[in-house]
């Protein structure tokens, strides 16, 4: 599937969960609520996915996990270290596109941030 198509679906689906939860609840709860909405919609997935940190042309046993393909937030506001965060996530992975995403806001469209790689 198109990351663009991809995108617009897990936007939709974080903006339904949050239309149904509402802020205020930990983290834990929207990932499984978003892992089920996207499940409903047929696309396929692997939740907090190990990813390998490579230093100096080594690949070290232990490595970040990724919520979804997304990195879901319920904190304040994003700061400098959310999006770098995602950013070093996008390179390790060599993603194009990643989605932070916090639900900790009134109007989910105020917590979404997109990361292009």
């Amino acid at each position: 599937m198109h990351v663009e198509k991809l995108s617009n679906i897990a936007i939709g689906s974080a903006i339904e969960v949050h239309r149904q939860l509402g802020p205020g609840l930990l983290e834990s709860a929207y990932h499984r609520c978003l892992m089920h909405e996207l499940s409903e919609k047929g696309i396929s997935f692997e939740s907090e996915q190990p990813m390998p940190v490579i230093y100096k042309a080594i690949k070290l046993d232990h490595g970040y996990r990724m919520d979804l393909v997304l990195e879901i937030k319920t904190i304040e506001s994003f700061t400098d270290v959310h999006i770098a965060q995602l950013l070093t996530y996008l390179k390790l992975g060599d993603y194009k596109l990643g989605l932070l995403i916090n639900f900790n806001v009134s109007l989910l469209k105020n917590g979404i941030k997109r990361i292009i790689n």
